[in-house]
């Protein structure tokens, strides 16, 4: 995955696709999104790294790379003022810090964003906005028939995400893969699996 300059990025989508997030021709079916949320090396194995996250890792690239509708990551990103920042001060370890090998994605998922040109938001914190709202430009263009999500943490980023797109767009289903899913802890990864039930997004097993 190329780096953008350090001192130029920003928040939102910076792969270098500028335009909205439309429906692309190129997938089978167009009108599904798959969004995998922080699957970086800092959730995985460093900082804040779990066992848990690494189990998940097969069955998420698998379905990744199976996916017939339209592919976009998510990377947790803070600068180097981090422990300075609200986030910083309430959990105070270090990670995802711009550019470190914690920032990345792992080199088979690096390789996967690259052969499908998926789709990358940079975000400063649990939910992106970014996201949400080109996802609500892409459906006012051509309705959108689902978005699935998985990735880390469950109970913090996933279920952020998850919840704000449904805000968003209330018509829409909305699922969560919860064998793509690991949470901080087994205890708070079903925990939020639970409040996203309540919440009306269709947790599949």
């Amino acid at each position: 995955m190329n780096t953008p300059d350090a001192a130029k990025f920003e928040y939102g989508r910076w792969n270098g696709m500028t335009e909205e997030i439309t429906a692309s021709p190129e997938v089978r079916e167009p009108n599904r999104y798959l969004i995998a949320v922080d699957l970086q090396n800092d959730f995985i194995t460093g900082a804040l790294g779990t066992q848990e996250a690494q189990k998940i890792l097969t069955p998420a690239l698998e379905k990744l790379r199976n996916y017939p509708g339209n592919i976009i990551f998510t990377l947790d990103t803070h600068a180097g003022d981090y422990l300075e920042t609200e986030e910083g001060r309430l959990l105070p370890v270090e990670h995802c810090i711009f550019g470190t090998d914690g920032w990345q994605l792992p080199g088979e998922f690096q390789e996967l964003q690259r052969e499908r040109n998926a789709a990358v938001y940079l975000k400063e914190t649990f939910g992106s906005v970014h996201l949400a709202q080109d996802l609500l430009a892409a459906n006012a263009k051509s309705p959108i028939e689902e978005i699935e999500l998985i990735g880390l943490c469950t109970d913090i980023c996933v279920i952020s995400n998850a919840l704000l797109i449904k805000a968003g767009l209330p018509n829409v289903p909305i699922y969560v893969d919860a064998s793509c899913c690991a949470g901080v802890t087994p205890e708070k990864h079903n925990a939020a699996l639970e409040v996203m039930k309540s919440c009306l997004i269709h947790v599949r097993d």
